[in-house]
């Protein structure tokens, strides 16, 4: 793929971060404000604000431009799930393109990471990534061959939005803002690790793997079950798609014990797995881009399908 001038925006609930990428994918330029909350039309005028400030700075004549937002897009073109709620029902590509005279693509933030991961990070050169943010949800995209898969209903990757499999009764099935209960994410994302934990002491993530580190019995305990049950999650996502990469993103990526024990695990519930003397081969890797691995992942959307 030929590149030109990227640039890319992560249209967040608190902030709105702008960066361009150069052709090489080395970073020209940030700029980050805050969102306007709640207002629909300032949020839109404040990202093509954004562009303009970042053509001028840099005398672009021609850039791509592609948005990672929350939620995704209903085959009308209109936001749908996203957690900044302004946002649902509106066209917003629609609306940005008008505004600034040029084609602009649209993805949600776990889209972005696999693309930002399968173009130049952790998964580059890989034929399928499958990425998932850790952090205070848990959501996942999927790149194949270094583009982003959304499907006819923008569902792609919506993995943290089913059940936990091989679940028991030590797993809680505790009740998902989707109207859901058990769902994946209510177990692996941060809430969940610290609400599995309970009792006094240690609240957060950060917290538990500290309490871990020093030798904590509780804590390691917590940490053995939140990795078990990543296992077992990751082991259908194996079966179902068989990536080459899966990555982890956001806050909890941070955990070393991860990368060691997931793939430990998941050995045990994946078909056939080590058949014939042969190891799984998907590779289990932290997000090289790390916190900006969104925003690079948009700057990549924009180029998506250019020859």
């Amino acid at each position: 793929m030929s590149r030109r001038a990227a640039i890319g925006i992560d249209l967040g609930g608190t902030k709105i971060e702008a960066l361009v990428l150069d052709e090489h994918g080395a970073e020209r330029w940030r700029r980050r404000i805050a969102t306007p909350a709640g207002d629909y039309g300032a949020t839109v005028q404040a990202v093509a604000g954004l562009v303009a400030q970042a053509r001028s700075d840099l005398s672009l004549h021609e850039a791509s431009i592609g948005v990672g937002t929350p939620g995704s897009q209903t085959p009308q073109g209109l936001i749908k799930n996203a957690n900044s709620t302004c946002l649902n029902g509106r066209p917003l590509q629609r609306d940005l393109e008008a505004l600034l005279a040029q084609p602009v693509r649209l993805a949600n933030d776990a889209n972005c990471l696999a693309l930002s991961e399968a173009t130049d990070g952790a998964g580059a050169g890989a034929a399928v990534v499958f990425a998932v943010i850790l952090g205070t949800g848990s959501g996942a995209g999927i790149a194949v061959h270094g583009r982003v898969l959304t499907g006819p209903n923008g569902l792609a990757g919506e993995w943290g939005h089913n059940a936990l499999p091989w679940a028991g009764p030590a797993d809680p099935r505790w009740a998902c803002y989707c109207g859901q209960a058990g769902c994946i994410e209510t177990l692996v994302a941060g809430p969940g690790l610290a609400r599995d934990h309970g009792g006094p002491g240690a609240a957060s993530a950060v917290q538990i793997a500290a309490a871990a580190a020093a030798g904590d019995p509780l804590a390691q305990a917590t940490l053995a079950r939140h990795a078990e049950r990543l296992a077992r999650a990751l082991s259908q996502v194996i079966n179902l798609l068989d990536p080459d990469v899966i990555v982890f993103g956001g806050g909890l990526s941070r955990m070393a014990h991860l990368y060691t024990e997931v793939p430990r695990l998941w050995s045990r519930h994946v078909f056939a797995a080590g058949a014939e003397g042969q190891p799984l081969r998907t590779r289990l890797l932290q997000a090289q881009h790390g916190d900006s691995s969104g925003v690079r992942g948009a700057a990549w959307l924009g180029q998506e399908g250019e020859p």
